[in-house]
C-alpha cells in the first residue's frame, strides 16, 4: 500500500517534494551536504547558543553580531580519493559555503560575547545587552 503525504506550498518546497523521488544515482556512503543546525537556549541573563559545524576548521567559521541579529557563516573543503590496487579509480573534491542566521529575542552585549569550537560543535555565550529601566513621570 503507498503511503499519501499531503503538500503545503508554505511549509514544504518542491525540492522536498520531488527530491526523494527524482533524487540522482549515488556512490554508497556519499556525504549528505552540510547545514549548520542551531540549539538556542535562554535564561535571564544570556543566550547559549550550540552550532553543529563538522569537517570544518576553526579558522574558517566566522560569527558576526549586530544587535540581536547572529549570523554564522563557514568555508567547507573536502577532499575524498578512493584508489584500488594503487590505481585511482574515483576523485572526488567538494568546496562550499555554509551560513545561518537569526535573530534572538533581546540585543547581544557583544563586548562579553564569547565562542568556543570542539569536536564540531560551535558553543556561543551571548549575553543580553542591559536596557534602562523605564522611568515613570510625575505630572505636574
Amino acid at each position: 500500500m503507498a503511503n499519501i503525504a499531503r503538500f503545503d506550498p508554505f511549509t514544504d518546497s518542491f525540492e522536498d517534494l520531488f527530491g526523494r523521488v527524482l533524487r540522482p544515482i549515488r556512490w554508497e556512503g556519499d556525504d549528505q551536504p552540510l547545514r549548520i543546525k542551531v540549539d538556542v537556549e535562554e535564561d535571564e541573563k544570556s543566550y547559549k547558543v550550540k552550532a553543529e559545524v563538522p569537517g570544518v576548521k576553526k579558522e574558517d567559521i566566522n560569527v558576526q553580531i549586530d544587535r540581536n541579529q547572529v549570523s554564522i557563516s563557514a568555508e567547507s573543503k573536502r577532499e575524498k580519493e578512493v584508489k584500488e590496487k594503487g590505481k585511482v579509480i574515483r576523485s572526488e573534491r567538494y568546496r562550499g559555503s555554509l551560513f545561518r542566521s537569526f535573530s534572538l529575542g533581546e540585543e547581544v552585549d557583544q563586548a562579553g560575547a564569547s565562542a568556543k569550537y570542539t569536536d564540531g560543535i560551535l558553543e556561543l555565550t551571548l549575553p543580553k545587552k542591559v536596557t534602562s529601566e523605564t522611568k515613570k513621570l510625575t505630572i505636574q
